[in-house]
């Protein structure tokens, strides 16, 4: 969801890191003397996307410096932005979702309502997913990238948030407190209610957010809170997570811990895993 306060850039140190999921060894490639949020890792394992202060920029994964993306007359975009499975498109959030030229240009308006906070695109491109506020609860939404009527996939009275595809297709993985506690579920896509078929995957005293999916289909990534925590707050100490989803595993719903961090808002809001599914990035922080 939205990252407020873009007037924190003096308060933080921002620390881009790549995780092995293998070797377990994380490496930071990038500090920056302010607040970065958000990695998409680009499909051709080249750069990663970023968001700092409503702009939009790339940042090598060799190493180098941020280059700005052009987004037109659109401004103050949170940490909610994503990259087409071809790389050839960005998507963004400004109040409505977006998408662009990722050589950057004027956006095109996909949602008329609004808030509207993007999180997963499908692998064929044509479909992204979201979270949106409407009459005052928080669902799960998706729309046609080429715009249109926006289908509602949960009703619970409940806040559900954070929605990303499975890289076949078939579900949908968010985070939701209809248990009491924010955990981690997923429902089927090819239902008429999906809902109906809800699955909830992490039951335990954590509030956890933001599930992620390898492009390998065998692993969820997502980010845990201490108990109680409300929100998704910046700047707190925070774990990161791994499911196992291959078959054997699945029914066990085992979690691995791959570390501990300052972070929370802005460290994973969004798909990060690299191509080849042994890598994902994101942002720790620290306070100045």
């Amino acid at each position: 969801m939205v990252s407020e306060g873009y007037g924190q850039d003096n308060t933080v140190r921002s620390y881009v890191t790549v995780f092995n999921i293998y070797s377990k060894v994380k490496k930071v490639i990038y500090t920056h003397e302010g607040l970065l949020e958000a990695p998409n890792w680009s499909p051709d394992g080249t750069y990663l996307l970023v968001n700092s202060l409503g702009k939009l920029y790339r940042l090598p994964i060799s190493g180098g410096q941020l280059e700005l993306v052009n987004t037109g007359n659109v401004n103050r975009i949170n940490n909610d932005h994503g990259i087409s499975s071809d790389g050839s498109q960005y998507v963004i959030s400004a109040g409505q979702i977006y998408i662009l030229p990722a050589e950057g240009g004027q956006p095109r308006q996909v949602t008329e309502k609004e808030p509207s906070y993007f999180h997963g695109w499908s692998r064929d491109d044509k479909t992204v997913v979201y979270c949106a506020e409407r009459n005052g609860n928080y669902d799960i939404y998706s729309i046609s990238v080429e715009g249109g009527q926006e289908r509602r996939l949960t009703a619970d009275k409940a806040f559900d948030d954070g929605p990303d595809y499975s890289p076949d297709g078939k579900w949908i993985y968010f985070q939701s407190d209809r248990k009491g506690s924010m955990d981690i579920w997923r429902i089927p896509v090819s239902i008429a209610d999906p809902e109906t078929e809800a699955e909830q995957m992490t039951s335990d005293a954590y509030e956890d957010w933001f599930p992620h999916p390898s492009p390998d289909g065998k692993w969820l990534v997502f980010l845990s809170y201490e108990e109680g925590t409300k929100g998704h707050p910046a700047n707190q100490n925070v774990g990161l997570r791994m499911m196992s989803l291959t078959k054997d595993h699945l029914e066990k719903k085992e979690i691995t811990e791959v570390g501990a961090l300052l972070g929370g808002q802005g460290t994973i809001n969004v798909p990060s895993w690299s191509p080849d599914s042994k890598f994902f990035a994101y942002v720790s922080y620290s306070l100045k």
